[in-house]
């Protein structure tokens, strides 16, 4: 089940419609999708996408998406390290993000222009969209292992634009539970909270 984090105010929000609701106003879509007797989490690329094809047509037609695929990360993924790290800096994308997760966990941090920054951790059934040009950085959580269907209106607008003075380096790239961390003024990081 996702879940949201304002550490600046140390809100914390676990409903699904009560997040969806805190996400609109940045533009980010927020559904949760059934997944028990779907298709098992370790089906086939293909049957995924077979399973989910309603939810995809219907996101295609609404966002001009014309392609989707399925990702699938664990700690085996060959050059896994490197493939984060292209995703671990505050950036933006010139084309929507659009993930549903079929199986792991992620951390989404948001850096939105008018507001604190903020987490949002997703799980199995969460799908989440976040606008181009919104600043945002991505990690995985604790076991390193997500598939997700993702949906590109064209691939090339889904290449990452760094921020040069980025707000990731104050946010340990923790998912919500015991630990979560933020740097003070100094750089030191102080607990925030355990769970």
């Amino acid at each position: 089940m996702a879940s949201v984090h304002v550490p600046d105010t140390d809100q914390r929000i676990n409903d699904p419609q009560e997040i969806a609701d805190f996400l609109k106003p940045f533009g980010i879509a927020y559904e949760k999708w059934d997944v028990e007797g779907r298709v098992g989490p370790d089906a086939s690329n293909e049957e995924i996408l077979e399973a989910y094809a309603p939810e995809i047509e219907r996101l295609k037609e609404a966002g001009g998406f014309v392609t989707a695929d399925v990702i699938n990360v664990t700690p085996d993924t060959p050059g896994l390290d490197d493939m984060l790290a292209k995703f671990d800096k505050e950036h933006f994308h010139t084309e929507d993000e659009v993930r549903f997760t079929v199986k792991g966990s992620g951390l989404f941090h948001i850096n939105p222009e008018t507001a604190p920054v903020f987490s949002v951790t997703v799980e199995s059934g969460d799908l989440i969209s976040v606008p181009n040009g919104t600043r945002h950085w991505f990690n995985l959580c604790g076991d390193r292992t997500i598939r997700c269907i993702r949906l590109f209106e064209d691939m090339s607008g889904w290449a990452p634009h760094y921020k040069e003075e980025a707000e990731h380096e104050k946010f340990q790239p923790l998912c919500m539970g015991p630990g979560y961390l933020k740097s003070d003024q100094d750089g030191q990081f102080d607990p925030i909270v355990e769970l």
